[in-house]
């Protein structure tokens, strides 16, 4: 397994070492000892969720504050992805700061997101399926979106015309650099 590290700090991009041939391949989508030594802490994921979304669907930037805050391991397993992770730990020097990484099926990459981040994707393909693991249920009560597209933030998505929304979506608050999301 490689771990790269973004400018991010606690944000991790995580690539499995896959075993290939003409017959296919395999490889070792989760290891919790191997995992939890690279993120340097004890971890335990709760739910595993999966979506499918046809092209130009996005999703996000969704996040649940605290106490139910979620720390997601995110990775596709068909079609393709831009994914994308918005710092808002008000103590962070990246408070507001934001990394995007395309996920594939192909390249089989995995993006670690702790609590206190954002997140939302892309899709690129036809259609993606997406799967995700969760340090916490989903709450309802908790849950927040922040706007795609936000000026403050300056994501650069990849260009599409008229990324297809679920009103949550589209209607989402803006991001407030004064906002205390996370301590």
């Amino acid at each position: 397994m490689k771990v790269t590290t973004f400018k991010i700090p606690d944000l991790l991009l995580i690539e499995p070492k896959v075993f290939g041939d003409d017959r296919g391949f395999f490889f070792e989508s989760f290891n919790q000892d191997l995992f939890e030594g690279a993120i340097k802490r004890k971890i335990n994921f709760v739910q595993d969720n999966h979506s499918k979304s046809s092209k130009g669907v996005l999703r996000g930037l969704h996040f649940q504050t605290a106490p139910k805050a979620q720390g997601k391991l995110v990775r596709v397993i068909q079609g393709e992805v831009f994914d994308v992770a918005v710092d808002l730990r008000k103590s962070s020097p990246t408070l507001g700061q934001w990394a995007g990484v395309i996920l594939s099926d192909h390249n089989k990459k995995q993006l670690w997101i702790p609590e206190g981040f954002a997140h939302g994707f892309l899709t690129l393909s036809d259609t993606a399926e997406f799967l995700y693991k969760t340090t916490e249920f989903y709450s309802p009560n908790h849950e927040r979106s922040i706007l795609w597209n936000d000026p403050t933030l300056n994501i650069e998505w990849p260009k599409i015309n008229n990324p297809i929304l679920k009103s949550k979506d589209s209607e989402a608050s803006h991001f407030d650099m004064n906002e205390t999301y996370f301590a």
